[in-house]
Order: C-alpha cells, then structure tokens, then sequence
C-alpha cells in the first residue's frame, strides 16, 4: 500500500487554511499506482455476488468504473441533483454548511441488486451515507464500501458501519 500512499497528493490549505488536500488524480495519472489501487479494490470481493458498483461523482466514477470492469458488472453513477438526463430518485444530505443532494436513474437498479459503492475518498461521511440510502430506497441491497482514502479521525467509516455496512479503505491519512 506504500506505493499507492507514495502516489497520492497533499495540498496543504486547500479548499481552506488547515486542511490538507488528499488529491487521486496523482494516483490515476501512474499507471502502476493506479493498477495496483484498483486491484486492491476489486480483490476482496472477486467471487462475491455483485451485481453492480456504484461510483459517487466525481472521482468515484473513475474508480468505480474500473472496478466495475474487472468485477465484470454493470456501473451505476450516484450523480449530484440535477445532472441525469432521465427520471431519477434523490437523496438529500447535510453539508457543513447547508443541503446537498445525490440522484441516481430510476432504472438504476433492479430490486435485490448487490450494490459496492466506491469513492476515492472516505471524511465525514455524508455523501456515502446519502448514495447507500438512496440505493437502498431503490431496492438494492448494499454490501459495501470501498475507498482509496480514509480519514479516519472525521469518523466517516463509523457512520457507515452504523448502517451496517462494511468500509474498506486501502490507506488512511491522519487529520482533515
């Protein structure tokens, strides 16, 4: 997992003073890294019944769909409020500061449907807590998470194992 921490960014004071920035795209721009982050991913469910991935936009729509790929199922993205071309269902989801929302189609999923959901990241939590509420309120039973990053000091993997889902993350950073 070295080479995968060793791939990835830190931007210190961004968006805002304090926070250190876990930036991906160094990751996905190395070949190996990302191989290798993505293997990682699919490794612990290879044989599993899953029927599809879920990615969260917008990184997770890299990730999951290469995870989708070598799981040899279908894609779904979790998408923010307004940017599907079709009917949709939402959820929506408290942000530091106000509302946000997450849609997927309709048809997104079949009633049943094993669901991975995938991001590059895990924080607080909020996003990932609304994509499985809103996969389940579509009928699909979520049987994980899997991330590239995890802080785990803003208890996000502890908001989703309160739901009783299962989190994996390849490499956790300390601090925001």
């Amino acid at each position: 997992m070295d080479r995968i921490k060793d791939a990835i960014r830190t931007i210190p004071d961004y968006p805002k003073p304090g926070i250190m920035f876990r930036d991906v795209t160094t990751l996905l721009g190395d070949a190996g890294a990302f191989r290798a982050a993505v293997d990682a991913m699919v490794q612990p469910h290879a044989g599993k019944k899953i029927d599809k991935v879920a990615g969260i936009e917008a990184r997770g729509f890299i990730l999951g769909g290469a995870v989708a790929h070598q799981l040899s199922v279908g894609f779904v993205p979790v998408r923010k409020k307004g940017k599907l071309p079709w009917q949709t269902i939402g959820q929506s989801y408290e942000l530091e500061y106000g509302v946000d929302e997450v849609e997927i189609h309709v048809d997104a999923v079949e009633k049943g449907e094993r669901v991975l959901v995938v991001d590059d990241l895990i924080a607080t939590g909020g996003t990932a807590e609304a994509a499985i509420l809103l996969l389940r309120q579509a009928g699909a039973e979520v049987v994980g998470c899997s991330f590239v990053i995890d802080l785990p000091e803003l208890g996000g993997a502890r908001r989703l194992e309160k739901l009783g889902v299962k989190v994996a993350s390849l490499v956790a950073f300390e601090g925001e």
